[in-house]
C-alpha cells in the first residue's frame, strides 16, 4: 500500500513539474476565481447580518414638514401615545435635528455652515411593538396632517442593498467565468500530461494495470492544482475579513457600523472555497481523462 502511495505521489510531482507553466496558470486562475467567489459570499453575509440587526431594532422616522405647526406636532405625538402598535417613540425638535446633522456631516463644514436649525424638520423616531407592524404604522402616520414622510429601515437601506446585490452578482458572474477558464486549463494540463506519457500508459495497461491505477496520479494532479488555488484564495478571504471588512467599516459613526462579519462566517466561506477548489480540480482531471475512464 505504501509503495503505491509513493508511486502516485512521485508521478504526480513529475507530471506537475513537466507542465510547470500550465500548472502555474491553472493555479493562479483557480485562486483568482475562488477569491472573487469567496469575496462575494463574505459580502452577502456582511449585508445579511447588518440588515437583520437593523430590522431587529426596527425604527421608523416620521419627518414633519419644516413649517409644521405646534398643533400638528402635538396631534402626531398624541396619536403615537395612543397607538397600541407603537412600543416607544422619541421626538427630535429642530435643534436636536441640527445637532445630529452637524454630527453626520462634520467632515463637510461648508455644508454645515450653510444650514441652520430652522431649515430642518422636526421628527419622531418610532419603535413598533412588532417588526411586522411597520407598514401599517407607516401608512397611518404618513397620512396625518403636517407629516412630510415616514421612512422605514427597508426604504433607508434600499439603495445600499441594491448596490450590494449588484456587486455580489457581478463578482459571482466574474468568478464563474474564471472558474470555467481554470477548469479548461486543468483539462488541458491533464491532456498534455497523458499525451506525454501515452506510451508508458499503454504499456501499463498491457501488463494488467487497472484504469484506476492509471488515473490516480492524474486525478491527484488536478486535485493539487485545485487545492493550491483554493489555498491562495483562502488567504485572500481571511485578509478580506480581518484586514478589509473589520477595518473599513469599523467606524462607530459610520452608517455601516451595524454591519459585521463573524469568525464563523470566515470559516464557512473558506470551507466552501476549499471544497470548490477540490471539485474544480477533480472535474478538470475527470474531463481530461475521459479516454482512460472507459472500462
Amino acid at each position: 500500500m505504501m509503495a503505491r502511495l509513493r508511486y502516485f505521489a512521485r508521478e504526480t510531482v513529475i507530471s506537475l513539474r513537466r507542465n510547470l507553466m500550465m500548472t502555474i496558470a491553472g493555479v493562479l486562475t483557480v485562486s483568482v476565481s475562488l477569491a472573487l467567489f469567496g469575496g462575494s459570499l463574505l459580502l452577502t453575509r456582511w449585508a445579511g447580518h447588518g440588515t437583520e440587526r437593523i430590522k431587529g431594532g426596527v425604527k421608523l422616522e416620521a419627518f414633519m414638514q419644516v413649517r409644521a405647526t405646534d398643533q400638528q406636532i402635538a396631534d402626531v405625538e398624541a396619536a403615537l401615545s395612543d397607538d397600541p402598535d407603537v412600543k416607544s417613540y422619541t421626538y427630535l425638535d429642530k435643534e436636536a435635528a441640527f445637532e445630529e446633522f452637524k454630527r453626520i456631516f462634520r467632515e463637510d463644514p461648508d455644508l454645515v455652515k450653510n444650514i441652520n436649525a430652522d431649515s430642518l424638520p422636526p421628527s419622531f423616531r418610532i419603535v413598533p411593538v412588532r417588526a411586522e407592524d411597520t407598514p401599517s404604522i407607516q401608512r397611518r402616520f404618513a397620512a396625518m396632517s403636517g407629516v412630510e414622510d415616514v421612512v422605514t429601515p427597508e426604504k433607508a437601506l434600499e439603495g445600499l442593498l441594491d448596490v450590494t446585490s449588484k456587486v455580489r452578482l457581478g463578482l459571482i458572474g466574474l468568478s464563474l467565468v474564471l472558474l470555467v477558464s481554470s477548469l479548461f486549463l486543468i483539462v488541458n494540463t491533464i491532456r498534455l500530461a497523458t499525451f506525454a506519457r501515452r506510451r508508458e500508459i499503454e504499456v501499463m495497461k498491457l501488463v494488467g494495470a487497472s484504469n484506476w491505477f492509471v488515473r490516480v496520479p492524474f486525478l491527484a494532479e488536478g486535485l493539487t492544482q485545485g487545492l493550491a488555488g483554493a489555498g491562495i484564495a483562502t488567504v485572500v478571504v481571511v485578509g478580506l475579513k480581518y484586514g478589509g471588512f473589520d477595518n473599513w467599516f469599523n467606524n462607530p459613526n459610520s452608517v455601516f457600523r451595524l454591519f459585521y462579519l463573524t469568525t464563523s462566517d470566515a470559516i464557512l466561506v473558506t470551507a466552501l472555497v476549499v471544497v470548490a477548489g477540490m471539485v474544480i480540480g477533480l472535474m478538470g482531471s475527470g474531463i481530461g481523462l475521459r479516454r482512460f475512464l472507459k472500462t
